[in-house]
């Protein structure tokens, strides 16, 4: 694993993304007289849903390769305009291949690890065509009880506490941020390395999802 400068404080605790169950088609007798339905919430819980599986499918994509590994990032592009340049890909694709809100990862070249992370993503710029961007990397987090022994530890002798303390829990962070300003983030704990207790959640690294929409704008 690499490190970016000092180990960060823990995230917030993740919440679980409160997505609505699929909407089923609704006879006029469902919905009874004078009842409004919201179309807007409707597509704006469809799309939540998309950016829910898109955030896991890109997190066990990574984590098939195991763990300790550098940061990796993704580019988001549309399903159709990728169905469009490649006609024969709309096959392998089925469906998404005709869902104008379906969001399609492609894995960049690797990152430049020489230098921190921060200053990768502050140089870092998306052509018009990229809907979206997701970025993958681990991290060492510490309770909050660690604060008062670490703190004035320069960047060296923090990393070297930091790998070494009992409390210590190595987590996998998969961020996915969209032009239209939607986020969403899956955090999976080593302790906890099963697919079905990765933790989802919209603002649970917000600093690091605010530096990768930079690279949208």
């Amino acid at each position: 694993m690499t490190s970016d400068g000092p180990v960060p404080t823990p995230p917030d605790v993740p919440t679980p993304v409160d997505v609505p169950e699929p909407a089923t088609a609704l006879s006029a007798a469902d919905l009874g007289a004078g009842t409004v339905v919201d179309l807007e919430a409707i597509a704006a819980a469809q799309r939540a849903m998309r950016l829910v599986d898109l955030v896991r499918e890109i997190e066990r994509y990574v984590a098939a390769d195991g763990w300790d590994q550098n940061p990796r990032m993704f580019a988001l592009a549309r399903t159709t305009e990728l169905v469009r340049l490649e006609p024969d890909l709309a096959a392998a694709l089925g469906a998404a291949g005709e869902d104008p809100e379906s969001l399609t990862p492609i894995e960049q070249e690797e990152l430049d690890h020489e230098r921190p992370l921060d200053e990768v993503l502050a140089t870092t710029m998306w052509p018009a065509e990229v809907a979206g961007a997701a970025l993958v990397l681990e991290r060492l987090v510490l309770p909050p009880s660690a604060e008062d022994v670490l703190d004035g530890s320069d960047s060296a002798a923090l990393e070297d506490a930091a790998a070494t303390h009992p409390d210590r829990e190595d987590v996998r962070m998969a961020v996915v941020v969209t032009r239209d300003s939607q986020r969403v983030c899956a955090v999976r704990l080593r302790s906890h390395d099963v697919d079905d207790e990765v933790l989802v959640g919209e603002n649970v690294v917000p600093r690091l999802a605010d530096a990768l929409a930079a690279t949208l704008t």
